[in-house]
Protein backbone atom coordinates (compact mmCIF):
# COMPACT_ATOMS: atom_id res chain seq x y z
CA UNK A 1 0.00 0.00 0.00
CA UNK A 2 2.98 2.31 0.87
CA UNK A 3 4.73 1.89 -2.71
CA UNK A 4 1.26 2.78 -4.42
CA UNK A 5 1.36 6.53 -2.06
CA UNK A 6 5.00 6.83 -2.87
CA UNK A 7 4.46 6.15 -6.50
CA UNK A 8 1.38 8.75 -6.56
CA UNK A 9 3.32 10.88 -4.66
CA UNK A 10 5.85 11.27 -7.48
CA UNK A 11 3.62 11.35 -10.45
CA UNK A 12 1.94 14.60 -8.88
CA UNK A 13 5.80 15.94 -8.09
CA UNK A 14 6.41 14.92 -11.18
CA UNK A 15 3.37 16.68 -12.81
CA UNK A 16 3.80 19.62 -11.21
CA UNK A 17 7.40 20.39 -12.14
CA UNK A 18 6.58 19.58 -15.12
CA UNK A 19 3.65 21.79 -15.60
CA UNK A 20 6.18 24.69 -14.17
CA UNK A 21 8.56 24.31 -16.66
CA UNK A 22 6.00 24.24 -19.70
CA UNK A 23 4.76 27.14 -17.73
CA UNK A 24 8.25 28.76 -17.64
CA UNK A 25 9.34 28.12 -21.48
CA UNK A 26 5.64 29.50 -23.08
CA UNK A 27 5.87 32.90 -21.03
CA UNK A 28 5.99 35.78 -23.68
CA UNK A 29 6.98 39.11 -23.17
CA UNK A 30 3.52 41.26 -22.38
CA UNK A 31 2.58 43.59 -25.20
CA UNK A 32 2.08 46.33 -22.92
CA UNK A 33 5.91 47.42 -21.74
CA UNK A 34 7.17 50.83 -22.21
CA UNK A 35 6.53 54.41 -21.43
CA UNK A 36 2.96 55.74 -22.71
CA UNK A 37 2.40 59.29 -21.57
CA UNK A 38 4.89 59.68 -18.52
CA UNK A 39 3.62 55.92 -17.39
CA UNK A 40 4.09 52.41 -17.01
CA UNK A 41 1.73 49.75 -17.49
CA UNK A 42 -0.49 49.16 -14.43
CA UNK A 43 0.32 46.04 -12.58
CA UNK A 44 -2.53 43.38 -12.64
CA UNK A 45 -5.29 41.88 -10.42
CA UNK A 46 -2.72 39.59 -9.38
CA UNK A 47 -0.53 40.26 -6.26
CA UNK A 48 2.74 39.58 -8.41
CA UNK A 49 3.61 42.91 -9.20
CA UNK A 50 4.88 46.10 -7.57
CA UNK A 51 5.05 49.54 -9.28
CA UNK A 52 6.12 53.05 -8.41
CA UNK A 53 2.77 54.21 -10.01
CA UNK A 54 0.11 52.29 -8.79
CA UNK A 55 -2.61 54.15 -6.48
CA UNK A 56 -1.09 55.17 -2.71
CA UNK A 57 -4.05 53.10 -1.38
CA UNK A 58 -2.86 50.41 -3.39
CA UNK A 59 -0.76 48.93 -1.24
CA UNK A 60 -0.36 45.26 -2.25
CA UNK A 61 0.85 47.04 -5.41
CA UNK A 62 2.47 50.53 -4.24
CA UNK A 63 6.13 51.24 -3.68
CA UNK A 64 7.75 54.24 -3.40
CA UNK A 65 9.62 55.68 -6.25
CA UNK A 66 13.53 56.52 -6.06
CA UNK A 67 14.57 60.16 -5.63
CA UNK A 68 17.47 61.33 -7.68
CA UNK A 69 19.98 64.27 -8.60
CA UNK A 70 21.97 65.02 -11.33
CA UNK A 71 21.17 64.61 -15.00
CA UNK A 72 19.15 61.75 -16.09
CA UNK A 73 22.03 59.78 -18.04
CA UNK A 74 23.64 59.60 -14.90
CA UNK A 75 20.15 58.32 -13.29
CA UNK A 76 20.57 55.70 -15.95
CA UNK A 77 24.08 54.71 -15.41
CA UNK A 78 23.11 54.23 -11.93
CA UNK A 79 20.51 51.85 -13.04
CA UNK A 80 22.65 49.90 -14.99
CA UNK A 81 25.27 49.72 -12.11
CA UNK A 82 22.63 48.70 -9.92
CA UNK A 83 21.62 45.83 -12.13
CA UNK A 84 25.18 44.51 -12.93
CA UNK A 85 24.82 43.76 -9.18
CA UNK A 86 21.77 40.81 -9.38
CA UNK A 87 22.44 37.79 -11.03
CA UNK A 88 20.52 36.54 -13.96
CA UNK A 89 19.64 39.83 -15.65
CA UNK A 90 19.70 41.03 -19.07
CA UNK A 91 18.93 44.52 -20.89
CA UNK A 92 16.40 44.35 -23.09
CA UNK A 93 15.67 47.74 -23.91
CA UNK A 94 17.12 51.12 -23.41
CA UNK A 95 16.09 54.78 -24.53
CA UNK A 96 17.00 57.90 -23.06
CA UNK A 97 14.82 57.55 -20.27
CA UNK A 98 13.41 54.06 -19.94
CA UNK A 99 14.86 51.28 -19.25
CA UNK A 100 13.46 47.23 -19.56
CA UNK A 101 15.46 44.45 -18.01
CA UNK A 102 14.35 40.75 -17.43
CA UNK A 103 15.08 39.10 -14.31
CA UNK A 104 15.59 35.11 -14.74
CA UNK A 105 14.98 32.54 -11.91
CA UNK A 106 17.41 30.19 -11.23
CA UNK A 107 15.84 26.83 -11.00
CA UNK A 108 12.47 27.31 -13.34
CA UNK A 109 13.66 29.66 -15.43
CA UNK A 110 10.46 32.15 -14.77
CA UNK A 111 10.88 35.86 -16.24
CA UNK A 112 9.89 39.09 -14.32
CA UNK A 113 9.76 42.01 -16.15
CA UNK A 114 11.03 45.00 -14.53
CA UNK A 115 11.47 48.45 -16.67
CA UNK A 116 12.41 51.93 -15.19
CA UNK A 117 11.05 54.97 -16.04
CA UNK A 118 13.79 58.61 -15.40
CA UNK A 119 11.55 61.29 -15.07
CA UNK A 120 13.22 64.21 -15.13
CA UNK A 121 10.98 66.84 -14.46
CA UNK A 122 9.74 64.68 -11.15
CA UNK A 123 13.92 63.82 -10.00
CA UNK A 124 12.19 60.58 -9.68
CA UNK A 125 13.01 57.21 -10.78
CA UNK A 126 9.87 55.20 -11.25
CA UNK A 127 9.86 51.10 -11.75
CA UNK A 128 7.34 48.24 -12.86
CA UNK A 129 8.36 44.74 -11.59
CA UNK A 130 5.80 42.11 -12.69
CA UNK A 131 6.07 37.99 -12.81
CA UNK A 132 4.92 37.14 -16.35
CA UNK A 133 3.15 33.94 -15.15
CA UNK A 134 1.39 32.95 -12.15
CA UNK A 135 -0.38 34.78 -9.79
CA UNK A 136 1.78 34.78 -6.67
CA UNK A 137 5.59 35.61 -6.50
CA UNK A 138 5.17 35.15 -2.23
CA UNK A 139 7.10 38.77 -2.22
CA UNK A 140 9.30 38.37 -4.53
CA UNK A 141 9.29 41.32 -6.99
CA UNK A 142 8.98 43.62 -3.46
CA UNK A 143 12.20 42.02 -2.36
CA UNK A 144 14.02 42.84 -5.60
CA UNK A 145 12.56 46.14 -5.71
CA UNK A 146 13.90 47.51 -2.20
CA UNK A 147 17.08 45.34 -2.92
CA UNK A 148 17.25 47.16 -5.90
CA UNK A 149 16.58 50.63 -3.97
CA UNK A 150 19.26 49.68 -1.98
CA UNK A 151 22.12 48.79 -4.57
CA UNK A 152 20.94 52.53 -6.61
CA UNK A 153 22.49 54.02 -3.44
CA UNK A 154 25.48 51.94 -2.92
CA UNK A 155 26.34 52.95 -6.39
CA UNK A 156 25.74 56.93 -5.42
CA UNK A 157 26.07 59.76 -7.69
Amino acid sequence: MWQIALVVLMCLLLGGVVTLAVLSATARAPDNLGVKDGRLAPCPATPNCVSTQAAPQDSEHRIEPIPFDGPPPEALRRIKAALATFPRVRIVRETDDYLHAEFTSLVFRFVDDVEFYVDAAGRRIDFRSASRVGRSDVGANRRRMEAFRRAFAAVGP
